[in-house]
Formats: structure tokens, sequence, C-alpha cells
């Protein structure tokens, strides 16, 4: 039985598999042709080895002869392999407000780099309060500002978005940098 998050599969071996004619791939690999699941199996346990159903939906089904648990295992082993090389790349957020300091700022640049150098995006979202939005364009400096030290560590940028009270932007690292 093999699980996958989505969704579950069951794999027929041996006995399990009902049809009464499969297309055998051998043990070395060869097209042993449509047969009788009975001489597939019989083939198989000459050789000290399953038949395993590969592809159910084929007409007729597709089975492999082949030592199951190594099978599995073989299987086991890429999928970790896989999961292995992906890369998880997150998504950090800034806040500040459009009157934050100079100093505060570079504060929160730094943290921004140290998350652009590890490969996550990050997203500066400046919070306005009261009538602060009729000066959006305090916000939008701040943004231009942060991207002007940010370059060459940031692909290229996104759009500056405004939403309520909250004004975006979100970067991702360069290529080399991921």
């Amino acid at each position: 039985m093999q699980t996958n998050n989505s969704q579950q599969f069951r794999v027929r071996i041996n006995q399990y598999i009902k049809v009464p004619q499969v297309r055998v791939i051998l043990s070395n690999g060869d097209n042993g042709g449509v047969m009788a699941t009975y001489e597939a199996l019989k083939l198989a346990r000459d050789e000290n080895l399953d038949l395993v159903e590969i592809n159910p939906k084929a007409s007729p089904p597709v089975c492999r002869i082949v030592d199951y648990g190594k099978l599995k295992y073989e299987q086991k082993k890429e999928q970790q392999a896989s999961k292995k090389k992906q890369i998880v790349q997150e998504l950090k957020e800034i806040t500040f407000r459009p009157n934050t300091d100079t100093h505060d700022l570079e504060h929160k640049l730094a943290q921004a780099k140290s998350f652009l150098e590890d490969g996550n995006k990050v997203k500066f979202t400046i919070r306005f309060r009261g009538r602060e939005i009729t000066h959006s364009e305090l916000g939008r400096e701040k943004l231009d500002w942060m991207l002007q030290q940010l370059q060459g560590l940031v692909a290229d940028k996104s759009q500056v978005s405004l939403e309520g009270k909250f004004m975006s932007l979100i970067v991702g690292p360069t290529k080399k940098q991921a």
C-alpha cells in the first residue's frame, strides 16, 4: 500500500490481482506480452519475486515481476531525495508606519536583508492610522527608499498595493540568492 497526501492508492500484488489477463514486464525489463494472470504469477513464483500491478487502468492492466519490498524501498528513497531538493520559501512580513524614524527603518532593513539572504520573500507593510492615509505618498517614499537600499538583493519588484489602511510591497531574492 502506497500513501500519498491527497489520496490513497492500493497497489495490488500476487493473488490480489483479480483480472483474467495482464500485460507483463519481466524482471530483466523485457516485455513479456499479454498472458493469463495465473501464468504471470507462476513466472513470478519461479523467480521468487512478486507480480506487482503497475498500471491498473490500462487495458489489460500492466504488471511487473519484481521484488515488492525492494520496489517500496526504492520508491521511499526517491521520495526522500526529491523532498530534500525542495526549496521552501517563506513570506516574512516587516511592518512599520509612514512616520517611522530612519534608525528604526535601518534596523528593519537589516532584518529584510537577512531574510532575503536566507532565500525568503519579504513583504513590507505600512500601516496608516487615522488621517495618515491622506498622505499615502509618504508611505510610497519609504517603500522606494527600502527598494533603493536593497538594490542587487531583490529580483524584479512587484507593484505597491494599497488596501484599506495598509500599503504593501512584496519582494523576492535574486536567483543566485535563492
